[in-house]
């Protein structure tokens, strides 16, 4: 009889402790993010494990910028304004022009653009949270 290389037993052994099980997922926990952004738009949260659905992120615009007409589906959204001043644009609407500090509500698949109308960067947080539309 051949004599078994330990090593070689030991490798599929060990693939299957790494496997993450889904009963050993653990659940969202309480966190803090710095509003640190290199680029114009980072992700501070990043849904399903780290929270229940919600997702975030932080969102820096140069003048004139836009971030361009999106929607956010079955999820509804709020931007808190950090700083600047912008234009909230809602397909078939007039325009909602905003100004740091405030709160900007999107309900539900709704397709709408944010726009820089101001001299100085805009920043805002956005969040994004699952919603039940009635």
């Amino acid at each position: 009889m051949k004599p078994t290389n330990p090593t070689l037993l030991a490798a599929p052994l060990l693939f299957l402790v790494l496997l993450p099980l889904s009963s050993q997922t653990r659940p969202p926990q309480p966190q803090t993010l710095p509003l640190k952004c290199a680029a114009g738009d980072c992700a501070l949260l990043r849904g399903m494990p780290q929270t229940a659905g919600m997702r975030s992120g932080f969102v820096r615009l140069k003048p004139r910028e836009s971030v361009g007409w999106h929607t956010t589906g079955k999820n509804e959204e709020a931007l808190v304004i950090l700083r600047g001043r912008g234009e909230a644009l809602i397909e078939g609407q007039p325009g909602h022009p905003f100004a740091g500090p405030m709160l900007v509500y999107i309900p539900p698949a709704t397709r709408h653009n944010v726009t820089n109308t101001g001299q100085e960067p805009l920043e805002y947080v956005y969040v994004v949270a699952p919603a039940t539309v009635p």
